[in-house]
């Protein structure tokens, strides 16, 4: 699934629609002159119907969480 699909969802949702439909993404991707599959945004749809915008970050938020996060190894010393 493409990440304009997720983001026509969200700006949808930012517009104050809390239940966003497949059209509602077909007219902000038709709007920017972007390629539209219908299949893609009502799988979108259908998997987030009954759950708000909110709910689903959240979620992501606690998956997230197991990765772990920051730092890379120690500073590699330069030599002189």
């Amino acid at each position: 699934m493409g990440l304009k699909y997720v983001a026509a969802y969200l700006m949808t949702v930012l517009a104050g629609k809390d239940s966003p439909k497949a059209a509602d993404i077909k007219k902000i991707l038709e709007s920017v002159e972007s390629e539209y599959d219908e299949e893609i945004a009502n799988k979108l749809v259908s998997e987030l119907e009954g759950k708000t915008v909110h709910e689903v970050i959240a979620e992501g938020k606690e998956k997230l969480k197991g990765f772990g996060g920051g730092g890379g190894g120690a500073a590699v010393g330069g030599g002189g």
